[in-house]
């Protein structure tokens, strides 16, 4: 079904290549294991034409989305989810120039396209120009960008007056539950963006973070998952230790940068 389904796609005029991203490109999958695909155009797909094509091998579809990227996101006859995303390969190409060769970094998950790009598996590329991509962003984890991510989110940590610490720190004093859930999940896009670069390697998205960061990464500070477990458990039970839960991780990151 996902094979044919493919197949159709490939053969639109506007699609130039294809791409299967998240687990299913990799051998971390299961029979129930969602599709994520992406569809680089040349040009936009009447929603018309995508919805003909996909209502022939899904059981629910919903087309258009567009809360991240353009997306088709469907569930297959066989109970499968998928997601379709719409790219355009020279808007993605430049994206990902930006982090990998101009060192752009940003404030958490700068690197997620480029891993997205590495580790996708090619299904189609009419032109090779996908492939091209590939190989060209197939580079060292450049130094300044590992300097300037660090640089960046460390700051955002602790130790300045935007500093995620401290806003977390305001809103516990306020009582403000939602602020905290939120500047706490964004204290954490830093954090994780600086192991992936303090071990020179792209971030893998944001599910199962704990555990790739340990796969993957050769340097990790001391107490690591015991520290982030600990501060979850804080979080909506002892909010008044979060501050101390926030000190303690910060200090064995600094440790091993």
């Amino acid at each position: 079904m996902f094979d044919a389904l493919i197949r159709e796609l490939c053969a639109l005029p506007q699609i130039e290549a294809v791409a299967l991203g998240g687990s299913r490109a990799g051998d971390r999958y299961d029979e129930t294991s969602d599709y994520d695909v992406y569809l680089y155009c040349t040009a936009p797909i009447p929603e018309d034409s995508r919805r003909e094509i996909l209502q022939r091998y899904c059981a629910y579809l919903e087309i258009g989305n567009t809360f991240w990227e353009l997306e088709d996101n469907v569930t297959l006859k066989n109970g499968i989810d998928m997601d379709i995303l719409y790219r355009n390969l020279d808007d993605f190409v430049r994206d990902v120039a930006c982090v990998a060769e101009d060192f752009q970094a940003r404030n958490g998950y700068t690197t997620c396209m480029w891993h997205n790009l590495n580790t996708c598996r090619i299904l189609y590329d009419r032109s090779g120009r996908l492939a091209d991509a590939k190989k060209r962003f197939n580079i060292p984890y450049p130094a300044q960008l590992r300097k300037n991510i660090i640089g960046k989110n460390r700051k955002l940590l602790q130790g300045t007056l935007p500093a995620y610490s401290g806003q977390i720190r305001k809103a516990v004093s306020r009582g403000d539950s939602v602020s905290v859930n939120h500047r706490v999940s964004a204290f954490l896009e830093s954090y994780f963006d600086i192991l992936f670069a303090l071990n020179e390697t792209t971030h893998p998205g944001e599910k199962r973070l704990i555990s790739l960061a340990k796969e993957h990464c050769r340097l990790l500070p001391d107490d690591f998952e015991e520290n982030l477990n600990t501060l979850f458990s804080h979080l909506y039970t002892h909010p008044e230790c979060i501050d101390a839960d926030l000190d303690a991780i910060c200090r064995e990151l600094e440790k091993i940068i």
